[in-house]
C-alpha cells in the first residue's frame, strides 16, 4: 500500500511555515522590487535577514537540518522538502539560520570549534569554492594548486561563479596538491580565512543570484586547514554537490505554485471582448498543462527525498527530479507571463524577476545536460532497471 499522507508534525511544520511566509516575508516583496528596480540592493539587507531569523528562531525554526545535537532541528529529508516548497512562495530570498555545509561535519575539534560551530551559530559565512573559469560541470578539470612550504600550503588560482563568495569570511577551496592522482586521491579541500590574503570581485548576472570570482594569489594555509584529509577533497566536494539536489526542484515548486495562482486569480478578472480570458480555451489549456506539471514534479521531489530518509541510493531520483524541475519551472513561469501579457513583462509584477531567476536553475549544481548524462548512464550501465522505482 502507497501512503501519500503526510504525518501530523510534518503538517504542523508546513503550515508553521506557510503562515511565516505569507506573514513576515510576502509583505517585503514589493520593497525588495523597489530597491531592485532603484538598484538600491538585491534581496533584504542583512539586518532584515538577521531579525527574521532571530524571528523564526523563537519558534524553534532553526537549524533545519542541522542535527539536535548542534542545537538544530535534525528534519528528514522529506520534511526539509515541504519547508523549501513553502519558502519557494516568495522571490524574498530567506533561509533559516542556524545551518552549516554538510561537508564541515567532517571537520576535527579545533575546526569544528573555529569554524563548525560559529558558522552554525551565525558568528560566520562560508562559501564552496570548486568551479573554475575551466571547471563547471567538469569538476575533475579543476587547475588551482597548492604545495607544501613548510608546514603551510600555498595555493593560487581562481575560482568562478561562487555562491556567498563575496559575503564569506572563510571559503572551503579544492585545490590539486597531486597533479599525477588529480581528482583520483590529487585534490584536497582546505579552510581558507579571508585574512589569508584572498579576494573576491562580484559578477554580475541576468538575475539577482550574485556569485564571485574567488583569486588566490600565493595564499598560505597552515597544515592544520586541511579539512578531511589531504588527497580526499574529491569525495568531499561530491558529497557537499549531492547534499540535496532535490531541494532545488523544491524550492521552484513553491515558486510555480505561487505563480500558477497568480495566473487563475489574473485570468478570473481580466476581460478581453466582454468576457474574462479564463473562458479563453488557449488560458485554460495553459494552466491546466501548469497544473499537471506541478504535480508531477511533487512526487519527483518527494520520492527523491523519501529516498535519501530510506538510505537509498538516490542520485537517480534527484537527477529526475532537478532535471524535470528546472524544465518545468522555466515553462510555467513563461506561460504565467503569457497569461498576464505586457504587465507579465514589466518590473512592477514579480513576474518577469521569476523568470531570470528560474532559468539559473537549469544551469548551477548540475547543468540540464549533466543531468541527462547521469540519468543516461545509470540505465545504459545497468545501475538503474526501467521500472524499478518501487523495487
Amino acid at each position: 500500500m502507497v501512503d501519500f499522507a503526510l504525518t501530523e508534525e510534518q503538517r504542523e511544520i508546513r503550515n508553521w511555515v506557510r503562515t511565516f511566509v505569507e506573514r513576515e516575508l510576502m509583505p517585503l516583496e514589493q520593497e525588495v522590487l523597489r530597491r531592485e528596480r532603484t538598484g538600491e540592493g538585491h534581496g533584504l539587507t542583512p539586518q532584515e535577514l538577521h531579525d527574521l531569523r532571530q524571528l523564526a528562531k523563537k519558534s524553534d525554526f532553526w537549524g533545519i537540518q542541522t542535527p539536535v545535537e548542534y542545537g538544530g532541528m535534525g528534519l528528514d529529508a522529506v520534511t526539509t522538502a515541504l519547508v523549501e516548497i513553502e519558502l519557494g512562495r516568495t522571490f524574498v530570498p530567506f533561509s533559516f539560520g542556524g545551518s552549516a555545509d554538510n561537508i564541515l561535519y567532517h571537520a576535527n575539534e579545533e575546526q569544528k570549534r573555529r569554524y563548525l560551530l560559529p558558522t552554525i551559530a551565525g558568528e560566520r559565512r562560508s562559501c564552496f569554492a570548486i568551479t573554475e573559469p575551466g571547471a563547471g560541470s567538469d569538476a575533475k578539470a579543476i587547475r588551482t594548486r597548492a604545495h607544501k612550504d613548510g608546514d603551510h600550503w600555498v595555493i593560487n588560482g581562481e575560482k568562478t561563479f561562487i555562491t556567498g563568495g563575496n559575503e564569506a569570511d572563510f571559503a572551503m577551496v579544492f585545490a590539486v596538491t597531486d597533479p599525477e592522482k588529480s581528482a583520483d586521491g590529487g585534490v584536497t579541500c582546505f579552510l581558507v580565512d579571508r585574512e589569508a590574503g584572498w579576494r573576491s570581485e562580484p559578477i554580475p548576472t541576468m538575475g539577482e543570484w550574485g556569485p564571485a570570482s574567488l583569486v588566490f594569489d600565493n595564499v598560505r594555509v597552515p597544515e592544520s586547514n586541511v579539512l578531511g584529509e589531504v588527497g580526499q577533497g574529491f569525495a568531499l566536494a561530491m558529497q557537499w554537490i549531492g547534499r540535496g539536489r532535490y531541494l532545488l526542484p523544491a524550492r521552484a515548486l513553491g515558486a510555480c505554485e505561487r505563480l500558477l495562482t497568480m495566473a487563475i486569480d489574473y485570468a478570473n478578472t481580466r476581460e478581453t471582448f466582454g468576457k474574462p480570458i479564463a473562458e479563453r480555451q488557449a488560458i485554460q489549456w495553459m494552466i491546466a498543462d501548469s497544473q499537471v506539471e506541478i504535480e508531477a514534479l511533487r512526487l519527483l521531489v518527494l520520492n527523491a527525498a523519501w529516498q535519501v530518509d530510506n538510505n537509498r541510493d538516490s542520485r537517480h531520483a534527484q537527477s529526475i527530479a532537478k532535471l524535470y524541475g528546472g524544465l518545468k519551472a522555466n515553462e510555467i513561469v513563461d506561460r504565467v507571463l503569457q497569461i498576464h501579457g505586457g504587465m507579465g513583462y514589466t518590473r512592477e509584477l514579480p513576474i518577469e524577476r521569476w523568470y531570470r531567476e528560474l532559468r539559473l536553475l537549469r544551469i548551477y549544481e548540475g547543468t540540464d545536460e549533466i543531468q541527462r548524462r547521469t540519468i543516461a548512464r545509470d540505465l545504459l550501465k545497468g545501475y538503474v532497471k526501467v521500472g524499478a522505482t518501487l523495487g
